[in-house]
């Protein structure tokens, strides 16, 4: 399972922590996502949502 917002479809942001020498490090910015009972097409599922989602009222909570 992607770890990808079931509702806008944002995911994991890629980017380098650049230190003050200048060394370069990977880092890995994940969105907030939460496991929760959906009402989609009249049926209640459990899918990964963002919390942006969440706290804007896109989703039906079951």
């Amino acid at each position: 399972m992607a770890r990808v917002c079931a509702i806008c479809g944002r995911g994991p942001d890629h980017g380098r922590s650049v230190s003050h020498s200048g060394q370069h490090t990977p880092k890995v910015r994940a969105p907030n996502l939460q496991r929760v009972h959906v009402v989609i097409g009249g049926a209640r599922r459990r899918v990964r949502v963002c919390t942006r989602c969440l706290k804007a009222g896109k989703v039906q909570k079951a």
